[in-house]
């Protein structure tokens, strides 16, 4: 059928521009996943998209189209799989999101991270679980409670990958790297952990959880990885069934020293430092263990009718 019609709606400039729905959404990226369209047109589609920029509609509709040609995982209980995607990785700090991976997993419950590196350059998080001792998956399994599972995106949907990877030929950011950021490649309960750079991501991001009835938590990363930095408190929004609420507010302040955090973005030297914390030799940043604790508050309210309590404490 191919998609130019669709371009030519999308493809006005940011005024002229008309938005997609839903089914109109997955149509078109369903078409791009399976390659069914020129590379003229995938191009058209991430250029006119970045100018326009995607409502939570038309996430909702891409978001539907990769989970019906992506392969899933299980959990093998009730808990909830937490799942982490790692796609920005390290370029002035050293990539923290396998620390926070393990810490949950210390605590019973299944971790899924996801990934691939979309620029050249930057550390990723499947360089520092090789030197954990963690290796990518080959094939989709079942998740066991108390693990951590990384997942190369290609295994999770090839035409997602292949649509990631064009950012290296335009260098441009393109509406997978969204998608990355908001899909659940798992059957059953789920808990996202989504992160932004910009704030605009934001608003759209929280629209589309609540648009979906996601369970997720939200807030500004470390270089747009999920963990937070830990040099300062980020805002935290929970959502549930779709249903935001502020869990922690945005701190003023950076931290001018972390003890034993590395200068810089050496995988060695994250995997060291990740150890050390898990070991207790190191102690675990507040911002980092503040958002453990609001994560796993999250993960154990799924399920239940009692509200997400968010924190006593006051906003300074």
């Amino acid at each position: 059928m191919g998609i130019s019609h669709y371009i030519k709606e999308i493809g006005r400039g940011a005024r002229g521009a008309r938005p997609l729905d839903r089914a109109q959404a997955a149509d078109l990226f369903g078409q791009v996943l399976d390659g069914s369209v020129t590379d003229l047109e995938v191009g058209a589609f991430c250029l006119a998209m970045r100018i326009k920029g995607e409502t939570s509609a038309e996430l909702a509709g891409f978001l539907d189209a990769t989970a019906a040609r992506s392969q899933r995982f299980a959990a093998t209980h009730d808990a909830p799989v937490v799942v982490l995607p790692s796609y920005n990785g390290a370029r002035k700090l050293p990539l923290l999101t396998p620390l926070l991976a393990l810490l949950v997993a210390r605590e019973g419950l299944p971790v899924l991270v996801h990934g691939s590196p979309s620029e050249s350059g930057r550390v990723t998080a499947g360089q520092v679980f090789d030197l954990l001792g963690i290796a990518p998956l080959a094939q989709v399994g079942t998740l066991a409670p108390g693990t951590v599972a990384f997942a190369p995106t290609g295994l999770l949907c090839p035409g997602l990958k292949r649509l990631l990877d064009v950012r290296r030929v335009i260098g441009l950011r393109n509406p997978a790297h969204s998608v990355a950021k908001l899909m659940n490649p798992c059957d059953g309960p789920a808990l996202l952990v989504a992160s932004y750079t910009h704030a605009a991501y934001a608003e759209s991001m929280a629209e589309t959880f609540a648009l979906l009835g996601a369970t997720a938590l939200l807030s500004r990363g470390m270089e747009g990885e999920v963990v937070a930095d830990p040099r300062r408190t980020a805002e935290l929004t929970g959502f549930r069934a779709g249903i935001p609420v502020q869990l922690q507010a945005q701190a003023p302040g950076t931290a001018a020293d972390v003890p034993g955090l590395p200068a810089g973005t050496d995988a060695a030297e994250a995997a060291t430092y990740t150890r050390a914390v898990l070991d207790g030799a190191l102690p675990l940043p507040e911002p980092i263990a503040r958002q453990l604790e609001h994560l796993l508050l999250l993960a154990r309210s799924m399920g239940r009718d009692a509200p997400i309590e968010p924190e006593a404490t006051e906003t300074t």
